[in-house]
């Protein structure tokens, strides 16, 4: 098995005005130890369309994209993993999330995504639990643990701290053996299928 960091794109979900996500997402990487090469991809610093590709990505995988979204798809397509942090939103994720992940296919394709969630009484498992079955469709494995925040404003102090931090970090260092392990995994197929 190779040495070399494996590299984790920690996506930020939410583009609304006064977001928490930056927050979570900045805590979140504080806790990725060195097997993992760190890419924060921030969704508010993209052009993201309302519209999406005329053609199905199962016809056309790889579609002509805005140019906004360029450099967007060349980190997608970098990493051998993805954590995506998200709120939320009526019971579901964000809709520029959503985009993103209609926008591409070959870039998820056999790799393997983790969560963070955070809201209110949910903590962000309502969304996690929708973006289990999108990923599921672009054939990404989605690992079993996760990190969740419910009331996240009662977890984090002004300077955006967590104040009891010590069973997230451990959630967090859950999540990350099974990331590693599964992108270990699926790095090697996926070099063998090419070989």
């Amino acid at each position: 098995m190779s040495t070399q960091p494996l590299k984790l794109a920690i996506v930020i979900g939410s583009v609304r005005e006064g977001r928490f996500g930056p927050v979570v997402a900045n805590w979140f990487a504080r806790q990725v130890d060195e097997r993992f090469e760190v890419d924060v991809i921030d969704l508010a610093e993209v052009e993201v369309p309302a519209a999406l590709p005329a053609v199905s990505p199962a016809l056309d995988p790889d579609p002509v994209r805005p140019a906004g979204m360029a450099r967007l798809t060349e980190r997608l397509a970098a990493a051998d993993a993805f954590v995506v942090v998200t709120p939320d939103y009526n019971r579901s994720y964000p809709a520029a999330l959503k985009s993103v992940i209609d926008w591409h296919f070959t870039q998820w394709d056999a790799k393997t995504i983790g969560f963070v969630g955070y809201s209110g009484a949910s903590g962000g498992l309502l969304a996690i639990e929708h973006l289990r079955q999108v990923f599921n469709e672009l054939n990404a494995h989605t690992v079993r643990n996760y990190v969740s925040f419910p009331r996240y404003y009662l977890l984090f102090d002004e300077e955006g701290r967590l104040r009891e931090p010590a069973d997230f970090e451990a959630a967090a260092r859950a999540m990350l053996d099974q990331l590693h392990w599964w992108a270990s995994a699926l790095v090697a197929a996926r070099s063998a299928v090419a070989a």
